[in-house]
Parts: C-alpha cells; structure tokens; sequence
C-alpha cells in the first residue's frame, strides 16, 4: 500500500524513534533521515535551510517528525508539502507558535486533554492518538534471553528524578510569600492522583510576582505565556522531583527498591541506585525481570498513558502506576496493571503483590497481552489515514 511512498523525517533523540522508523519501514515506505542538533525549537535558519534543499527535491510524500517543530511546518507550507507529527510530550510548548495554525499540519498527540485545548484555539487539525509498542522488537529481543542477564529486583524504577531544573536556581532570590505559595501548589499537585492543577493556581498577582525572577524567552511567532510555561517547565519538572524522591524513599522503608538513573541520587539513602539503562537493549529485562515495575507520571501530562507504560507493559513486566484518566480506556486497573492513588496506597500494595507471587504474574501476562494488540505500526496506519482524508478534504 504504502511502497512507493517517500517521505522525509526529522530525527532527534526521542526515545521511540528507532520503533516508529521500523513501523514505517514495515509499512513499505522509503525513508530518509534529516539529523540536527537544534538549539530553539523555532527560528533555526540553518535547519530551514537544510529543509528547503530537501524539500526543492520535489520527491516526498509528507515530512513526519515526533514532537512538533514550527521549522519544519514554516518549510512544509512553503512547499506544499504535507506535515504529519505525532507528539509524545505533553504539553508541548513549541506547539504555542503561529506555524501550528499552518494547513500543511496533521497532528496527533498521546494526550486527549491537549487535544481538546489546541481544538479551542483553532488548532483544528490536531488529533487524539495514544502511544503503543514495537511488539517485533521486544519479542525478538526477550526471546534471545541470555541467563546471564539477570536483574531480578523486587521493586524497581527506571528514570528521571529531574534534579535539574530551573525552580532550584530560582529560589534564592524569590521573596517568601512566593515561594510559600509555590510550595503549597507543588503539594497540592503531589495529592493529585492523574490530572495538572499547575497552571490554574498561578492566579495574576502570583504571575506578576514569578515575573520578577523568571525572564520569558519568546520568538517571533510565539504566543506562549509565562503561565504555562511557569507551570509546565518550572513547577512541572520540580513537582516530579518532589514526588518520586518522597515516594521512592518512603517505599524503600518497606521493600527493597532499586532505581535505575542517571540523576544525582545522594538523598536516596536507603534506595538501591543503579546506573541508567539503555533503552532499546537493556530496558526492557529489567522490566521483566523485576517483581514491581514503578512509573510516576509528570503532571504535566494531564490525562495520557506515558510511554513507560507501554515498555513496561510491552516486555511483560508487572507495572504499578499513579493513576491517568485514560488508563481505564485501554486497560483495566487490577488486571492489566495496579494504579495507585498516594504514598500510603503505594506502600501498601507494593507490599501485597509482592507477597502474592501468583496474582502478580497473572496480571503481568494479562497487561502484556493487551499491550500487544497496540503496535506502532498500527497506530501509523490510523494517522495516516486520518491525515489523507484530512488533506482530501483541504485540496476539495
């Protein structure tokens, strides 16, 4: 269907690139990879330039990239070519760009909420499409298990604790009563089980206050506010250091946990702190060697299934998750994977599936099956048949 297809796709280190470009070499397209390092997200003459040579070419089809990039969509409008991306961060900050409104748009994106808001905006051609799995993959590489791989933890994490972020540099110059109330939004934002209360408690009086210490670099184009990216880039990041640290030391009472990460881990004191794992070869036997797979979600995702759910769920690991909105689409807590609602709830069932070997097992087998039924391959099929009665029904 797809083998005389050509298409350009931008390439940066987005951790489910090598799968979406196997999905769509499965499908038959020939593709050609573009690789740059870009400082901004907007306003890169250079890349535009490397773009508009390619694109003069006349030769594909649609330019695909995950996450949106307002450079590629200014050169595809340019040249009529179609622009299909698919993000996978949520909210994605280089979507507040004039470029989004551009006809040569397709979009999709993990998270149903953000859909919606773009919607309300005019961004009209943006689309709800969840993340899924490289089922080919992760069966080729599980199966070609090697003994001497072993990792076998009770509880384990693989990710960031985001000790770098902007709020810490930030403090020091924050008048209390600021720094106060973005203590307590933090906290109120840790007591939220799914869901980003982030930005509605920025009220105008706290927003004038933030601008003291924070300097909003905007582009021409842009008309992202100092509300979201506050909430998003600052607070967000932070609140995600907050609670996994909390939690994770919390749970290291009770159980053995260890966490896999390239984050300073020197408060993790009672915590088994191991090196970062590669994703595409590693990763997933940890995930299914370890009893208890953990996965903490930024708040700044509002309602969609993050990515480790799926390569937890895809390498037939059992997952233990704070609860997301559309979880219960796809999956079904207590038989697919185990949703937790605060420290205490984590606690307490970590505890019970690790002392029910059977039930734990059971459930593992039953998200992984149903993991499987989600392939990126799939997912590239319903994009792009969106995207062709979308732009048939433009060139009418």
């Amino acid at each position: 269907m797809y083998e005389k297809k050509r298409i350009l796709i931008y390439r940066w280190k987005a951790y489910n690139y090598t799968d979406v470009l196997m999905a769509f070499a499965k499908l038959g397209f020939v593709c050609d990879v573009i690789e740059k390092k870009l400082d901004k997200y907007e306003d890169n003459p250079e890349f535009e330039m490397l773009l508009n040579d390619r694109l003069n070419k006349n030769i594909y089809d649609f330019v695909f990239t995950i996450n949106y990039f307002a450079s590629v969509s200014v050169e595809c409008q340019k040249h009529n070519v179609p622009y299909i991306y698919w993000n996978c961060d949520s909210p994605l900050i280089a979507m507040q760009h004039n470029s989004v409104f551009n006809s040569c748009n397709v979009g999709f994106t993990f998270d149903k909420a953000d859909v919606f808001e773009m919607n309300a905006m005019g961004v009209k051609q943006y689309y709800h499409m969840p993340l899924a799995i490289n089922n080919e993959r992760l069966d080729a590489l599980l199966e070609g298990f090697k003994e001497d791989i072993k990792y076998e933890d009770e509880v384990s994490f693989v990710g960031s604790l985001y000790e770098k972020n902007s709020y810490d540099k930030m403090v020091p110059s924050m008048p209390d009563y600021l720094k106060g109330y973005l203590d307590a939004c933090m906290e109120a934002q840790i007591n939220i089980s799914g869901g980003n209360i982030l930005s509605r408690l920025l009220t105008v009086d706290v927003i004038d206050m933030i601008e003291k210490n924070f300097v909003l670099d905007k582009s021409d184009g842009s008309f992202s506010n100092l509300q979201i990216i506050f909430a998003n880039t600052v607070l967000g990041f932070k609140t995600a250091q907050k609670m996994r640290k909390r939690y994770l030391i919390e749970l290291s009472k009770h159980v053995p946990v260890t966490v896999y990460t390239g984050s300073d881990t020197s408060e993790l004191i009672s915590v088994n702190c191991k090196p970062v794992v590669d994703y595409k070869m590693t990763m997933p036997f940890v995930f299914r060697e370890s009893k208890i797979n953990l996965n903490f979600t930024i708040p700044n995702i509002q309602t969609g299934i993050p990515l480790r759910v799926w390569d937890v769920l895809g390498a037939g690991g059992f997952l233990l998750t704070n609860h997301q909105y559309e979880i219960d689409e796809i999956f079904e807590d207590g038989k697919d994977l185990v949703c937790f609602e605060d420290e205490r709830d984590l606690v307490a069932k970590a505890r019970y599936y690790l002392e029910h070997d059977d039930e734990r097992k059971a459930i593992a087998r039953s998200g992984y099956l149903k993991a499987k039924k989600h392939d990126n391959a799939d997912r590239l099929k319903q994009m792009l048949k969106k995207a062709e009665e979308v732009l048939e029904e433009r060139n009418a």
